[in-house]
């Protein structure tokens, strides 16, 4: 497949003693991350988008198979909220070349106001490089139309699969060969941990709906108490359980 499983970022100082030695300094946690993770979704871009010579930098810390997927600026999503977005686009992607070949997908997470306009959506992906993978999280529940999901078809854009509290919040549309999954909150104890059975259902979802070839991105953003990494490596060894490629995850020695 391969399942390429990770985080959304990696600078929480409590992960401290889940995922980071505590000898470990912070400037050096991103090495440290992908020795354990083969992938990590950049959502601090979300908030200001780095300069090309910061994604330069992070390329060169990593190794070579590992894979950078970018939350698209708010400026793009939730200022301008893709009207016009020829400029928006082309800075994001400008700057995010500095990744080189460790750039992977863009996750365009669209404002909860934002209501349902396929031609905007439309228009705001053709801005993009031919070949850029580009996922789609729309948040109001207006956007579950035919119309939708065509232009996503026709534009090879993935419908981002989000869980919110083990239960989706989208519907579980394939739109294109590769996938994009985000766990926000699970229902677990202590919160906000996703449960072995929800994580199970999971894996089950990707593999029925796609081939054993096709590459799925999953990513963990219930970061509090290092939930996030508990439950990745948990999703892995599911995922390897039922038989799914795994990139690397890491095998926790402290308890939960």
């Amino acid at each position: 497949m391969p399942l390429f499983i990770g985080t959304s970022g990696w600078q929480y100082k409590d992960w401290r003693d889940v995922l980071y030695p505590a000898g470990v300094p912070v400037r050096a946690w991103l090495e440290e991350y992908a020795r354990h993770f083969t992938t990590v979704e950049l959502n601090n871009a979300f908030y200001r988008l780095p300069s090309r010579e910061n994604f330069a930098s992070w390329r060169d810390r990593v190794p070579g198979d590992f894979v950078i997927a970018v939350k698209a600026s708010r400026y793009l999503t939730h200022i301008k909220r893709l009207k016009a977005p020829e400029e928006p686009v082309d800075r994001l992607m400008t700057h995010a070349a500095g990744l080189g070949g460790r750039l992977g997908p863009v996750l365009l997470q669209l404002p909860p106001t934002l209501r349902a306009d396929p031609p905007l959506l439309d228009a705001c992906l053709s801005c993009f490089p031919r070949g850029t993978r580009v996922a789609v999280e729309p948040r109001h529940d207006s956007w579950w139309t035919r119309e939708t999901r065509e232009v996503l078809e026709s534009r090879s854009a993935a419908l981002c699969w989000s869980d919110i509290r083990a239960r989706p919040m989208s519907p579980l549309w394939r739109t294109t060969d590769w996938a994009y999954v985000r766990f926000h909150q699970g229902r677990a104890t202590p919160w906000p941990r996703y449960g072995r059975r929800s994580l199970e259902t999971w894996v089950d979802r990707i593999a029925t709906a796609y081939p054993e070839k096709a590459d799925v991105y999953a990513y963990f953003n219930n970061d509090p108490g290092g939930a996030a990494v508990r439950d990745a490596a948990a999703f892995g060894r599911a995922a390897a359980r039922a038989g799914l490629p795994v990139t690397r995850t890491p095998e926790l020695t402290t308890s939960g």
